[in-house]
C-alpha cells in the first residue's frame, strides 16, 4: 500500500507543482524517485511529527498542497494539537497519510499499534477520514483527495498487501462499496480486515448464510444511505475493524442506526475490546488473538443471527 501511495503521489506531483511531500524519517527509500525529480518539494523533517504538521499548515496557507507521511500512532496522537488547531481549525487541505494502521507493526509493540487513531481524529471537525482496503484503493484515494479543500487522513497498511480490487474500480469518497451481495446479514468493514471479512462471508455461505460485505472505506463522512439500506434489506449488521470498538467504524455505524432507525436492528461490533495489546507478535497472530480473524467474524455473525 505504501508503494501504491508513492506511485500516485509521484504522478500527482509531476503534474502540479503545488504538491509538497513531507515525511517524518520514514519510507525514505520509497521516496527516492520523488527526491531526485522534485528535490525542492520533498522534506524529511526527522522524528518531529508535530513540527511536520505545523510546517504543512504553513505550506497550505501559502497555497501549497502538502502530503505528510509517518507511522500511524505518531502522525496522529503525537501531534494531535497541531492537527486540531493548525490544520482542522483553519480548514487547510493538508493530507495526513499514515502507514501501519492497526496491528501492522505488530512485533514492535504497543507504541507502534494504531488502534485509537480513527476514533480520536473522528472527533475533530472538518477532517475527512479514509481507510483503504488494498493498494489499488490506496492509489485511488490518493488521487481523490486532490479535489478536497479540507484536511484528510488516509490510513494505510504497510507494503506488499494483496489487491482485492481491479484497476477499473470506481472509488468515491464518502460512498461505500458492496463487495458481495447477501440478504441474511451485512458485514461492514474497512482497511486491511476487509479481506478477512470476505473470507468469512465465504465460510458463512457454506452454512447457507448469505452475508453482504460492505467496504466502508470512508469513516468520515460516513455513508448514511448505505447503512440504512443494509439495515432495511438484511436486517442485521456486524461491523469489523482493526481498531478499538469505541470511537471508530462500529461507533459511527451505531450512531447512524440509533438516530435514524432507533431500536430493533440486531447489531454487533467486532474490534479491539477496549484494551491495549500487550503482546509482541506477528500481524496474523494479533488479528487472531484480538478477534478480527475470519474465524471469529463468522462466529459472531452466526451468534447474532441465532
Amino acid at each position: 500500500m505504501r508503494n501504491a501511495y508513492v506511485r500516485a503521489l509521484y504522478d500527482i506531483a509531476s503534474k502540479d507543482n503545488r504538491i509538497f511531500i513531507l515525511t517524518a524519517d520514514i519510507g525514505i527509500f520509497a521516496f527516492n524517485r520523488i527526491k531526485e525529480d522534485f528535490p525542492d518539494r520533498f522534506y524529511n523533517l526527522g522524528v518531529a511529527e508535530a513540527n511536520m504538521m505545523s510546517i504543512a499548515a504553513g505550506l497550505a496557507l501559502s497555497g501549497k498542497i502538502p502530503f505528510t507521511f509517518g507511522i500511524a500512532p505518531f502522525v496522529t496522537m503525537r501531534c494531535l494539537e497541531q492537527i486540531r488547531i493548525d490544520i482542522c481549525y483553519q480548514v487547510l487541505p493538508v493530507k495526513i497519510v499514515s502507514v501501519g494502521g492497526g496491528f501492522v507493526y505488530g512485533a514492535q509493540g504497543t507504541t507502534h499499534h494504531a488502534i485509537e487513531d480513527l476514533g480520536i481524529l473522528r472527533t475533530l471537525p472538518e477532517i475527512v477520514i479514509i481507510c483503504p482496503a488494498d493498494p489499488i484503493e490506496t492509489e485511488k484515494a490518493t488521487y481523490a483527495t486532490m479535489d478536497l479543500e479540507r484536511p484528510t487522513y488516509i490510513r494505510i497498511g504497510r507494503n506488499n498487501e494483496p489487491s482485492i480490487y481491479k484497476k477499473d474500480y470506481d472509488f468515491k469518497i464518502g460512498k461505500a462499496v458492496i463487495m458481495r451481495e447477501g440478504e441474511d446479514i451485512t458485514l461492514i468493514s474497512c482497511g486491511l480486515v476487509v479481506r478477512n471479512v470476505l473470507e468469512a462471508s465465504e465460510e458463512l455461505a457454506k452454512d447457507n448464510i448469505n452475508a453482504r460485505v460492505v467496504n466502508m472505506h470512508t469513516i468520515k463522512p460516513i455513508d448514511h444511505e448505505m447503512i440504512l439500506r443494509c439495515a432495511e434489506e438484511t436486517g442485521a449488521i456486524v461491523t469489523v475493524e482493526e481498531h478499538n470498538i469505541i470511537g471508530g467504524l462500529g461507533s459511527a455505524v451505531a450512531e447512524v442506526l440509533a438516530e435514524e432507525i432507533g431500536f430493533g436492528i440486531p447489531f454487533r461490533r467486532i474490534g479491539i475490546e477496549d484494551t491495549f495489546c500487550r503482546f509482541h507478535a506477528d500481524y496474523p497472530v494479533l488479528q487472531e488473538r484480538y478477534g478480527v480473524s475470519k474465524k471469529n467474524i463468522s462466529k459472531v455473525a452466526k451468534e447474532l443471527l441465532s
